[in-house]
């Protein structure tokens, strides 16, 4: 008997369905705007997206202004790829020349400064070492304006621990975030992205695999503080009185758990 095989999926659709599921970056540069300004007093003009991926967020910053500057950075060169053919190019040619994608090391010193830094998708849970984290978080700090500020989301609630699959409908296609493994000692974590497209019925398993320790609001905003941020802000998402968000984010230091929460936490130079 010959072994299944899993359905290889196609680079764009992949990185399609990604964006379609779990981005949603003009609410993300929004609340940029307001608490940038809401600190500083003015809008911000220079991004940069760590972790960038497909750089879509970095695009859509230069369609704010003429003024606006973004770069993406990424070291897999795939999805800068896709995103070069298919989010660049639907810029003008003046926007075009104001993001650049720059294929490196987060980590590294990359010769230019920003009025704001991001890393969203809980990228940065990568680092699994505090010290590891610590010196990212000092690297993004070197790397802004002195007017500038850093963002990242962070999930969690009662249910993120937990080995168990949430499946999430769209329009063309299922989402499935799959948490494998938990390790309730260390909070090592290991999950994966499935998606099965509803035209053909087709499930890709395994699409995107994230090996990260998951790390608390509190334990980031204490690596922020210790990276140098003169002030660090925690927010929390409204109630739409159903049980569900609203989508708008308020300041916050404490809050009642649930089983799944999303939310910001920013870091002010």
């Amino acid at each position: 008997m010959s072994k299944k095989v899993d359905p290889k999926i196609d680079t764009a659709l992949k990185h399609k369905l990604y964006e379609a599921s779990v981005q949603n970056f003009e609410v993300d540069v929004d609340f940029i705007n307001a608490e940038y300004e809401k600190n500083f007093g003015n809008a911000p003009l220079t991004l940069r997206e760590d972790f960038g991926g497909t750089g879509a967020l970095a695009c859509h910053w230069t369609t704010i202004g003429d003024e606006h500057k973004a770069y993406a950075i990424d070291l897999d060169p795939e999805p800068m790829k896709y995103g070069v053919e298919n989010h660049r190019s639907k810029l003008t040619p003046a926007q075009q020349k104001r993001v650049e994608y720059v294929e490196g090391n987060v980590l590294a010193s990359h010769g230019f400064k920003t009025d704001v830094v991001v890393a969203f998708n809980f990228s940065y849970f990568i680092f699994k070492d505090r010290s590891q984290l610590v010196k990212y978080f000092k690297g993004v700090y070197d790397a802004l304006e002195n007017r500038g500020a850093f963002f990242v989301d962070i999930f969690g609630g009662t249910e993120c621990g937990e080995e168990l699959v949430e499946e999430t409908e769209h329009d063309d296609h299922t989402y499935f975030w799959d948490c494998d493994k938990f390790n309730p000692l260390t909070n090592e974590c290991l999950y994966y992205i499935h998606f099965k497209t509803h035209d053909d019925g087709v499930k890709y398993e395994r699409v995107f695999t994230y090996d990260w320790r998951h790390w608390s609001p509190r334990e980031v905003v204490e690596a922020m503080e210790e990276a140098g941020f003169s002030t660090v802000k925690t927010y929390w998402e409204g109630d739409d009185g159903d049980g569900g968000g609203d989508g708008e984010f308020y300041e916050s230091t404490s809050e009642e758990n649930c089983e799944s929460w999303v939310t910001y936490i920013a870091a002010f130079k």
